[in-house]
């Protein structure tokens, strides 16, 4: 082949490989978006890889060809959504040591940890559905999820570190179960736990209403750290 036909060919050949990997992106994320949706509604033990690829419109074979296999998707799923969650914690939490010159208030410490998932269970979010998996993952999750939410506590030690600080009068055991107490009220707020507590008010109560939600749990948590 001549210089001229190689310097014709290989923008094309170029093209061709960019194209490919375009399609394997789109099909990886097809997979991953319909496995979260049907993981969130359905749970994780009565969805098949045939409801899977059959919901993303792909090959029986994508599971495995992108993931390596079912529980593999489930943890890649956990751990891109757990990381974007504590991404938004952690950005609040910044811009809190910014406003109060590396000391924010125990509220402003509890607001950067509670928002961010409860922004989450807004009916209009596009994270809803993300926030829906990360609650049946504390439940069903893999051997290797609940492996991670036993021992992983990197994302909490800069709330634990900060509310040391806002709290030194505290002793700090006093100040681990104060946030493990949070962290509880956090986690009740599951769907069904929802529904039960609609019925025991009588319908007088909606999680529909995020923002009064957060204050609630806002002055809880901080009527907790203040006793």
């Amino acid at each position: 082949m001549s210089p001229t036909t190689d310097a014709a060919v290989s923008p094309l050949l170029t093209e061709g490989v960019a194209e490919a990997a375009e399609t394997e992106a789109a099909t990886k994320n097809l997979v991953f978006v319909a496995a979260e949706r049907l993981f969130a509604l359905h749970g994780f033990q009565n969805v098949s890889v045939r409801d899977i690829t059959a919901a993303a419109g792909v090959n029986l074979a994508s599971v495995n060809y992108h993931f390596g296999s079912k529980d593999a998707l489930l943890l890649e799923i956990f751990r891109r959504r757990t990381a974007e969650l504590n991404r938004e914690r952690a950005r609040m939490l910044h811009e809190a040591n910014d406003r109060h010159a590396g000391k924010p208030t125990v509220r402003d410490v509890l607001a950067a940890l509670l928002t961010p998932p409860l922004r989450w269970l807004a009916p209009d979010h596009e994270r809803r559905i993300s926030l829906q998996f990360l609650i049946r993952a504390r439940s069903e999750g893999t051997d290797d999820i609940r492996q991670i939410l036993k021992t992983d506590v990197s994302h909490l030690r800069r709330f634990s570190d900060a509310l040391l600080i806002a709290r030194p009068d505290l002793s700090p055991e006093d100040v681990y179960w104060r946030l493990h107490f949070t962290l509880g009220m956090l986690h009740n707020n599951r769907f069904a736990e929802f529904d039960r507590l609609n019925v025991l008010s009588e319908g007088t109560t909606s999680e529909g209403d995020v923002v009064a939600l957060l204050a609630r749990m806002l002055a809880f948590a901080e009527a907790g750290f203040a006793a």
